[in-house]
């Protein structure tokens, strides 16, 4: 089970911890400013968000479970192409907003302090939001690449627990984390996931004969090596790396990452002042 929720788990853990860390900053503003009378208005931002986010899940999950054979390889093909660009998108993002995160948004409590409860709540439901809908588009992705293994949900959920407490500590000021080496690691990471999520997707659109290569094979492993054994599945699990992998696949694995990586990296020591 723990070899496929890896993945899980570090969307989980940095997502939960953007998420945390916007509810963190927001509440530590109302509570700086003597404004504890409106942070009801925050909690029902934030749980809305948290509804809708588990209501997209459900959607995805009932739509696909209620779709013919190729259109479901169809479905979830697309959506994991759409998880990838979500999340090359987030990682590229913070990438370059780790250092000015907390101060952007206290600026935006700060406008709608005065702007009504509304607003408020508008603005923790749109911050927490954004970063739930990315967690369930990309945690249904892996959840059907491992078939009916509960890890995915497991790993989410351990990464979810452990984000809320280094939330904890670092509000209660226990804890100090260095946000942009932390979100700099995670990144290079999921990037790397990101890619196998992307062959993944290929091939499922290749099994809806959506695109063309279904049967056109880089390699084909799996008369050598045992699908059961922990080293196979550790390497699924975690990169979506399978025995037989189309070209198409490999192409896009190996394109995907020798770009994006690239381009993370150059951006990651360009933002270091350790390296001007």
């Amino acid at each position: 089970m723990w070899d496929d929720a890896f993945p899980s788990f570090l969307i989980g853990l940095r997502e939960g911890l953007e998420a945390g860390l916007i509810v963190s900053v927001l509440v530590a503003t109302l509570v700086r400013s003597d404004q504890r009378g409106r942070l009801p208005h925050v909690w029902t931002g934030v749980a809305a968000a948290i509804g809708l986010s588990m209501s997209f899940g459900a959607v995805l999950t009932f739509t696909a479970a209620n779709l013919p054979g190729k259109s479901q390889e169809a479905f979830g093909g697309t959506l994991s192409l759409v998880a990838v660009v979500f999340v090359t998108a987030m990682v590229f993002w913070m990438r370059r907003s780790a250092r000015t995160f907390s101060g952007e948004i206290k600026q935006k409590v700060t406008a709608a302090l005065g702007m009504g409860a509304g607003v408020l709540i508008a603005t923790s439901f749109l911050a927490v939001g954004r970063e739930g809908l990315e967690t369930a588009l990309f945690l249904w992705t892996t959840a059907q690449a491992a078939g009916s293994s509960s890890g995915p949900l497991a790993g989410a959920a351990v990464g979810l627990l452990l984000a809320a407490a280094l939330c904890w500590g670092l509000y209660r000021r226990v804890l100090h984390i260095n946000l942009t080496r932390f979100f700099s690691i995670t990144g290079a990471v999921l990037i790397v996931i990101a890619a196998g999520v992307l062959g993944y997707g290929m091939r499922d659109l290749q099994e809806a004969t959506v695109i063309p290569g279904g049967t056109s094979y880089a390699f084909d492993l799996s008369a050598h090596l045992d699908p059961a054994s922990w080293y196979v599945t550790v390497v699924q699990g975690t990169l979506n790396l399978t025995p037989q992998m189309t070209w198409l696949q490999v192409g896009v694995y190996g394109s995907y990452l020798a770009i994006v990586m690239t381009l993370f990296v150059r951006g990651v020591r360009g933002a270091d002042p350790a390296k001007r």
